[in-house]
């Protein structure tokens, strides 16, 4: 059996439209995938998919990058390939020239975890387990071996990873049974979009609270006058003593950060995530000291577990965000996980994007079972929209992830989306005006302060 084709397509959903996903630096996003399908010439009739997730414009410079990587995956022989993921891994990272690009950041380093994810989704579905399930099965031996520990071993060594996955594997049976029966805690972005108004505001925080999430999040950092009045609408909705995060999606320098954070702490926000540049470790461990007992979360734009062992070792952050898309695939959020266990560090994924909450709830899941041990003071964010284009979308009860149980890594996407959502020619996309209303490069504002929404 063999790798036959690697298919890609630009899906591109008008969230722009709505606001959906709005925040001070990304006002207008169009949530988008670089998607892959692999397929095989097994009779089981089991195909990969997975993704890169874009916001719009460049989803087909994304997918470009995934489409050179083909020569990595059709014409191999399936068995030997899902048999060593950690092998493919470093192959397709370790490509001298591709590297260039990089080094293991980027475009290319976002197209490598597109296919690394989608050969995970097709060993799991040829397996008949969910991802999180799979791995959590897999011994500490072969769980290290699909690390790369080169750029860690200062930090984290494959001997530090081992005992901490055998420390953890007695006690996996049993939490698996408890993440079955109970689900695993979210929180929800969906109130905190920067584009709604206020009176969307507040009905969303009282369904919040409603349908049992014990968090929000709310998105900062445009205009202060604005946060400061939202903030207040939200603490009066849900109550003195509720979780309510805020987000600056790096909007900020660092003394901005700062100063910006200290006029707000007077709301008690639970954490203030991506407050600076993702590649200013030093900065965030500046914001970090300064603000606290303000809590500092990042992860979503950070380029790779080198960053991240950075961020653990000068204690920057009290949250490490993980993205199933932005680093190199299950393989090197493996190796963040497992940072993060050395540093007692809670994980808390980023899912702030189409599919990235049904991808992450495989990784937290995982984290809990087989790595960390612990769901305290751990969360998984939740956005509700377009899970309906997903054959196995995410279920949330009473504001926890339910365990996902279908084979594979839930990335596959409907047909009739990957039909209708194709940019520039599928039906979505086919009006001259809803190119123009969602894909026109907008023009500088004048005030560069103000709240875009």
């Amino acid at each position: 059996m063999i790798f036959t084709d690697l298919a890609i397509a630009d899906l591109r959903f008008p969230t722009s439209l709505s606001l959906d996903g709005s925040d001070a630096m990304n006002p207008d996003p169009d949530y988008s995938a670089a998607y892959v399908v692999i397929r095989t010439d097994a009779e089981d009739g089991h195909e990969g998919h997975g993704f890169a997730f874009t916001i719009g414009r460049g989803n087909d410079v994304q997918a470009a990058a995934i489409a050179s990587l083909r020569p990595y995956v059709v014409g191999r022989p399936v068995a030997a390939v899902l048999a060593d993921l950690g092998g493919l891994w470093r192959d397709l990272v370790h490509d001298s020239q591709l590297r260039w690009l990089g080094p293991e950041k980027g475009v290319m380093h976002m197209a490598i975890a597109a296919v690394v994810n989608a050969l995970w989704d097709l060993r799991a579905k040829r397996e008949g387990l969910p991802l999180w399930q799979l791995l959590s099965r897999l011994s500490p031996e072969e769980l290290v071996d699909l690390v790369d520990f080169r750029y860690l071993s200062d930090a984290l060594t494959r001997e530090d990873a081992l005992d901490i996955l055998r420390a953890a594997r007695p006690g996996r049976a049993g939490r698996e049974e408890h993440l079955l029966r109970e689900g695993f805690p979210a929180y929800t972005t969906s109130p905190g979009w920067l584009g709604y108004d206020d009176d969307k505001l507040r009905r969303l925080c009282k369904e919040a609270v409603a349908d049992g999430f014990g968090q929000i999040k709310l998105k900062v950092g445009a205009d202060l006058a604005d946060d400061v009045r939202r903030m207040t609408i939200a603490r009066q909705i849900c109550g003195p003593d509720y979780r309510i995060a805020v987000d600056a999606n790096q909007r900020w320098d660092v003394p901005t950060a700062i100063s910006w954070m200290r006029e707000l702490a007077a709301f008690d926000p639970y954490w203030v995530e991506e407050p600076t540049s993702p590649d200013d470790v030093v900065g965030h461990a500046t914001i970090a000291r300064e603000l606290a007992p303000i809590r500092v979360a990042t992860g979503e734009h950070i380029a790779n577990r080198v960053v991240f062992k950075q961020l653990l070792q000068l204690d920057a952050v009290s949250y490490v965000q993980i993205d199933a898309t932005r680093v190199a695939g299950v393989n090197e959020n493996l190796a963040i996980l497992l940072l993060a266990a050395k540093f007692g560090v809670p994980v808390c994924p980023h899912a702030g994007g189409v599919g990235l909450c049904e991808l992450v709830q495989h990784l937290s899941m995982f984290d809990y079972v087989a790595v960390a041990g612990d769901m305290r003071d751990r969360v998984i964010e939740y956005v509700d929209h377009l899970h309906e284009h997903f054959v196995d979308p995410v279920v949330i009860r009473r504001g926890r992830y339910v365990a996902p149980t279908a084979p594979g890594f839930s990335a596959t996407i409907h047909p009739r989306t990957l039909s209708e959502y194709a940019y520039p020619d599928g039906p979505v996309w086919s009006s001259t005006a809803s190119k123009q209303v969602a894909h026109a490069p907008q023009p500088r504002r004048a005030k560069e302060g103000t709240n875009h929404g």
